[in-house]
């Protein structure tokens, strides 16, 4: 079954490139923090409203294959897609396109639930539903 992929723009600024004009590596990972937290506004559960609810979701390991560079100006597609779900996992695989379609950026990243207090916890069960038409193998709901 098709899975739902959220799809961000953004357009590079000056301050995350390089006296080269590439996007500094380390920038990407900023890009792709920008995408995730747009993906939570877009379930109507804000990073923010989730962290006053003492639920938030530090980053526990990341692979980044770097392909291409973008550059100044550049408007870049961030694809995200949710592969874990599950307790206390979450874990997100991002492509990060050029306005021709190259694929410049591939990542994997895994979170873990926890309070602000860093103690694991469950996914919040509202969390779980919106979440689940991002998942593969889940069914897509008629738009």
């Amino acid at each position: 079954m098709a899975v739902r992929v959220f799809c961000h723009t953004h357009r590079v600024s000056y301050a995350e490139c390089t006296v080269g004009n590439h996007v500094l590596f380390s920038r990407y990972l900023d890009i792709l923090e920008l995408a995730r937290g747009a993906f939570f506004r877009s379930l109507e559960r804000p990073l923010r409203e989730l962290q006053i609810a003492d639920v938030i979701f530090p980053i526990v390991a990341a692979n980044v294959r770097y392909l291409a560079a973008a550059r100044y100006d550049d408007v870049l597609t961030i694809e995200v897609r949710l592969t874990l779900a599950r307790r206390a996992r979450l874990n997100f695989a991002y492509r990060i396109l050029s306005a021709t379609g190259q694929v410049l950026l591939e990542a994997d990243i895994h979170h873990v639930c926890t309070n602000t207090a860093d103690e694991p916890q469950r996914l919040p069960g509202d969390l779980e539903e919106r979440l689940r038409p991002y998942l593969a193998g889940a069914p897509v709901a008629a738009e």
